[in-house]
């Protein structure tokens, strides 16, 4: 790649070189034409070269089925310590429970269950891989040790008592833990506590710092810290509003620094671009919005991309889109990726540039029902999923799985499109 893009640059230079003596009227030097071509040329190999990784991606280990199958509804990763890779591999299932695997092999460790309350993501802590974190309908986030050999949550985060919560992250430095609550008579908040201490094992029940109420006025969907700002924290709800908040702010209205509007009820949300700068969403009606954060003080537009319905926006040759499961910033190729599927298993990677969507790959023969969750690690490029069939996949490029039956689908009627409001308001606004 390095000869090539050298003998492409000394090429451009001999057959154009009138266009140099154009440069060098305009006061631009001559010697670093070659360098502003070479590194387009290599600019453009590394996204080559991780859409033709994602699109070679293969079966490397399968989960066996639990004796209690269920919908594997959000996964996460433990934070490899230092040189380490990941160890563990949590999963958060439709049967209130949450299990967790040996991250190579896909080995069953054990399970925490929170009857008689819903279990709602998960989440490991940054500073310490055994500490695994969810949020709980009972109106808790609770946290287990992996390391322990109880059943019982080593530390509990309780919220106010009406507080009913379906989305939670956990800050960069393991400090902050905030939780988003179903919408209650008229009042939905973001619940914020101090996370200090859990490292520990504190056997303890805390009570919260404060709540964010204003904001959002319907059910807070989902909930993402900026990977790398830990006071930097966005919210999506079925209200269709996106909020980014920098919560070191006195209080909420200095701390909303912009809300950006879906114009539906958001399902999935993340951060993306060079430094994170860009925050984006999907839709539980399959849209996809894509904002510019960094252009909130500028008169240029922060919206980078609106698409109203995917399925209607991605050509699938032989094959069909029927939903969209979230999204990946890959951040060596400075790329966003989309990750959807059919009511079949199959995965479709789709790339996101600001001209549009287009598919990049298609992962078939793992699933035998709907995707319903998934988590990108990108020290060893690989790719975890789960779905309505109760399976657990861990692909990798160009891997080659020991035969294994598939298994049936387990397909039952879905509470998430009960929870599907479409908002037709055509408003969008920014706070700076």
């Amino acid at each position: 790649d390095v000869i090539a893009g050298f003998l492409y640059a000394i090429l451009i230079l001999v057959v154009f070189h009138p266009v140099v003596d154009l440069i060098d009227n305009f006061n631009l030097t001559y010697k670093y034409a070659p360098l502003i071509i070479i590194r387009t040329a290599f600019e453009m190999t590394a996204v080559e070269k991780i859409e033709e990784q994602l699109a070679s991606l293969r079966i490397a280990k399968r989960s066996s089925l639990s004796e209690e199958p269920a919908y594997l509804l959000d996964i996460d990763v433990s934070k490899p310590a230092q040189s380490e890779s990941s160890r563990f591999v949590a999963v958060s299932c439709s049967n209130k429970s949450i299990r967790v695997y040996n991250r190579e092999t896909l080995n069953f460790l054990r399970e925490y269950s929170s009857h008689p309350g819903i279990l709602n993501g998960v989440r490991f802590a940054h500073a310490c891989d055994s500490i695994v974190f969810s949020a709980c309908s009972d109106g808790t986030v609770k946290c287990w040790d992996i390391r322990l050999a109880t059943q019982k949550a080593v530390q509990i985060f309780s919220g106010y008592p009406s507080n009913v919560f379906i989305s939670f992250d956990v800050n960069r430095n393991d400090l902050i833990i905030c939780a988003g609550t179903e919408k209650v008579e008229k009042d939905t908040f973001l619940v914020f506590w101090d996370a200090r201490g859990v490292t520990n094992c504190a056997c303890a029940t805390k009570e919260p710092l404060g709540v964010y109420s204003e904001s959002h006025n319907d059910d807070i969907t989902k909930i993402c810290f900026h990977p790398i700002e830990p006071n930097l924290v966005v919210s999506g709800s079925t209200d269709g509003l996106v909020n980014v908040f920098d919560i070191n702010k006195d209080n909420e209205d200095d701390a909303l620094m912009s809300t950006c509007n879906s114009d539906s009820s958001v399902s999935f949300i993340g951060w993306s671009g060079k430094d994170y700068k860009q925050v984006y969403c999907m839709t539980h009606d399959e849209g996809f919005c894509w904002w510019d954060i960094a252009q909130l003080d500028t008169e240029e537009p922060i919206t980078l991309l609106h698409v109203l319905d995917v399925r209607d926006a991605v050509c699938v040759e032989n094959d069909s889109l029927h939903y969209l499961v979230g999204g990946l910033y890959h951040e060596k190729a400075d790329k966003l990726f989309l990750i959807g599927g059919t009511s079949a298993g199959n995965i479709h990677l789709i790339g996101c540039g600001t001209d549009g969507l287009s598919l990049v790959g298609t992962l078939c023969g793992g699933h035998s029902a709907t995707v319903r969750s998934f988590c990108w690690n990108l020290p060893d490029e690989s790719l975890l999923t789960g779905g309505e069939d109760a399976q657990l996949l861990l692909w990798k490029p160009r891997a080659v799985e020991r035969s294994l039956a598939k298994k049936a689908s387990m397909k039952i009627a879905s509470s998430v499109q009960k929870r599907v409001r479409v908002h037709n308001s055509s408003l969008k606004s920014r706070k700076k």
